[in-house]
Formats: C-alpha cells, structure tokens, sequence
C-alpha cells in the first residue's frame, strides 16, 4: 500500500538546497617566490624553495545576502599558520582594508605541506628573508581580491549538492606497538565532498569544493612549493566549468591520501584528478543552474511514462552570522626543557622542527588552564558555512551533517585564529597518536567542540 503522506503529485520538485544573494568572485596569484623558505618536515635537508609546481591562488568570494551584511570566504593555498601574531597581522591588514568586522571574514588555508613558511620569526633563517614580506604580499592580495569581489556582486545562486571521492583514508596505523601516521587499510573515513555551484543569469561563475584529506602527498623530497593534489583539482574542474574553483580544507585531522610522503609531484596531481573528477560528477547530476527536476505528467508508451523536466524556481536569502568561541580544556604540558629531553636521540632537524612547533603553538594561544577556541558560523539561505582555527577530526562534520541532514554544511578547519591546534579523538589519546601529543588540547576537547558548533548552527537556522 502507498504512503499517502509520501505520495509523489505531478507538480512536485526536487529540491535544491540553494543560496540567493549578491555574489561576487575575484582571485589573485599568491605563488611563493623563488628561495623562500620551505622546510616543513624535519627529515628535509634542504630549506629553501626552488621552484614551483603549480600556480598558488587566492580566490574571494563575496556574498551580499538579505541582511545586507558583506561576507567574504578567502580560500587561499598555503600551510598553516604557526604564530598568532602572524595570523592576526594578516587577517587583521584584509579587515582594516575592506571594512569589515570579524565575523564578516573567514579565511581558509588549503593546508598544503609544500609551501611557503608561514612565520616571520623564521626570517632569520635560510629563507626566511622572503617570509614578511611575502606575509605582506598575501593580505594585500586578500585586500584586493575582496574588494574587486564585493564591488562585482550582483544576484546570484549557490546551488548545493554532494559528491563521493575515496582520495581521503584513515591515517591512524599501530604498527608493533607503536602509533604511526600513515594509512591504515583497516580504518574507515569520511568521503563526503560538499559541493556549492555558483552562477550568475544562469551562467556558472565559480564552484566551491569542500573535502577533508590533508595535502600531504608531497614531504621532504620534493622541492618546489605545490598545492599539492588541489592544484590539479582545480585544472580539472576550471577546464570544464570555464570558471575559477574555490577548494577549502575540510575537518581532516585524521585523513590524509593512502599513497603520500612522496616527491613526485604526477601523485599529487593522480589525487587531485581523482577529487576533480568526483565533483564534476556531482556537478553533471545537476540540472541546468536556477532550476528543478519537476514532475509535469504522464505520457502513454508502452509504459506510462513520469516526465520530470527543469523549472526555473526562487531562492530563499535568509542570512546570519556568529562568532563564538567555546572553553576548552588543556592538558598538562611539560616544558620545552622536557620535550628538548625527551626527543634528544631523534635526528636533530626533525628534533628541532617538533620543538618550534611547540614553541609557535603556545604562544598567543594558551593563558590560563583553558582557552578559548573561536568559531565562525554563517547561514546563507538553505546552507551552512563553519569555520575554526584548529585541525579537528572528522567527527566534527559528520556529527554536525547527521545532526542536521536536510541542510548544507561545509566545515572548514584552518580558518582565523587563534588555536592551530589538533582536536582529536578521545581514542588518539588512547593511542598515543602525535595529533594527541602535538596538541595542548585535552582528551573530551573536540567533543566540546562539536557540541558548541551544533548549538551555534541550531541557533542560526532557528
């Protein structure tokens, strides 16, 4: 027997999540110079950049809705951040520029581990002489991409779907004992690729891709400064869509490519196609942009036959926004003094990079036995964008997508700061996994962390 109450009716739709609003898109080159520093991994033996694999970009997108309050989402290609100062310096140099205030601005980094240094306080090292000013040189690209991109907003759609790719994988491996970062055919990981097709009179003008796997295809070497897999990404979906992609990092702290640690840069582009392909999958299962598969009737072959054809509909231009933060607690952290100690028999240059990642994490960052853990919400329409500092695990976008299924949610780690931190699993802890004693953070933080993003994105689409 049919279920009256999910009968279908000609005239139905099948809706779109879809975002209405002013839309504006602008990009600038931000590809490192040559000779800038580039050490990322302790077993490189080299410091400086000698070239480049592919282009560095960074991409604004403004988005004017019905509160008539300017966003902009900056979806830049670099590292991460390893200094409050430098973040605040940067960030605060694109607010002062545009004119907006902090929750209007988020800024995500693509979290490619072969790229510039991202701390100045490494000027003095080899390479290091390129990084102010390079720092410079991305806020004021940020200034203008911004600006160039508000100043073009016109009425436009984001139409939201998802897409499925099988690059990301579980990096957590126990090998004899001990907690590996690498693949671990046994573990399981999120495949969701969040995807936002933007246009403007029905033209396609920019695709946002939201996926969560840590670029670390290319380790210490290689040495050119790459995006690592979305720079071929981004090929693949600009060529057949004639118009910029916008990639920002999912909650990845636990995912990363099956095959990675590698220097030949045709891996990093094999992953990127693998991701590009899948989005330009989802995207081809859409129907024409500012329209919905609608069910206008029957026609009698030698079957009846449902004929479902496009339609023009409206988007709703509902919008909010928030900047929260949510205490979180710290564990108890021996000194530098006792990590210099405790990794002492480790190469030296590997030694010495742990130890400047646990100077650059604390300071700015920890004053008092918790701290505050920013978090930028935006409800544009029928979705949702979520942004924090930090590398949270996927639980982060999985709770919150399950939690809320009927509506988009693209989830982004390595936005603003302060806090670039790990938020793992209380199970990492267990392990003994370097996210669990990299990070500050205590066992229960990212639990913490996933209950404030909710209440923040009930509150909105309340």
């Amino acid at each position: 027997m049919n279920d009256t109450a999910t009968a279908t009716h000609v005239g139905d739709r099948i809706r779109i999540p879809r975002t209405a609003a002013r839309i504006g898109v602008a990009r600038r080159d931000i590809t490192p110079p040559f000779g800038i520093r580039a050490k990322n991994w302790g077993p490189a033996d080299w410091e400086r950049s000698e070239g480049a694999h592919r282009p560095f970009e960074l991409t604004a997108l403004a988005l004017i809705s019905s509160d008539e309050r300017p966003r902009v989402l900056l979806a830049v290609d670099g590292t991460w951040w390893r200094r409050v100062a430098d973040e605040q310096a940067v960030r605060g140099a694109i607010l002062s520029g545009l004119g907006l205030d902090p929750d209007q601005l988020m800024l995500s980094l693509s979290h490619t581990h072969a790229g510039a240094v991202l701390c100045a306080a490494d000027a003095h090292l080899p390479g290091g002489e390129l990084i102010p000013g390079y720092l410079d040189a991305l806020a004021a690209a940020g200034v203008a991409a911004g600006r160039e991109a508000l100043d073009g907003a016109v009425p436009g759609l984001i139409e939201w779907t998802h897409g499925r790719c099988t690059l990301a994988a579980d990096r957590e491996l126990d090998v004899d004992g001990r907690a590996l970062v690498g693949y671990n055919p046994a573990g399981t990981a999120d495949d969701t690729v969040t995807i936002g097709r933007i246009s403007l009179d029905g033209v396609v003008c920019a695709t946002l891709v939201n996926y969560a796997c840590h670029p670390t295809t290319l380790a210490w070497q290689n040495r050119e400064v790459s995006p690592d897999y979305v720079g071929a990404m981004r090929e693949i979906v600009e060529s057949a869509t004639g118009a910029p992609c916008l990639f920002v990092q999912g909650a990845s702290g636990e995912l990363a490519p099956r095959e990675q640690y590698t220097g030949d840069v045709g891996v990093a582009d094999r992953h990127g196609r693998s991701l590009g392909h899948a989005v330009l999958a989802a995207l081809d299962a859409l129907p024409t942009p500012g329209e919905e598969l609608t069910l206008e009737g029957v026609v009698e072959s030698g079957a009846p036959l449902a004929i479902w054809a496009g339609r023009a509909v409206d988007g709703g231009t509902d919008a909010a926004a928030s900047l929260t933060s949510v205490e979180l607690p710290l564990r108890a952290l021996p000194t530098i003094d006792e990590l210099a100690e405790e990794w002492k028999d480790i190469d030296p240059r590997s030694r010495e990079e742990r130890l400047g990642r646990a100077r650059n994490l604390r300071d700015g960052y920890i004053d008092g036995p918790t701290v505050p853990h920013p978090v930028w919400a935006w409800r544009l329409g029928d979705a949702i964008i979520v942004g924090h500092p930090g590398e949270a695990y996927s639980p982060l976008q999985t709770m919150l997508r399950a939690r809320f299924p009927e509506t988009p949610i693209v989830v982004m780690n390595l936005t603003n700061g302060p806090g670039f931190v790990y938020l793992p699993t209380r199970d990492a802890y267990d392990r003994g996994a370097y996210q669990a004693w990299q990070t500050p953070l205590a066992p229960g933080a990212l639990e913490l962390l996933v209950e404030h993003a909710t209440a923040a994105v009930a509150d909105l689409l309340a």
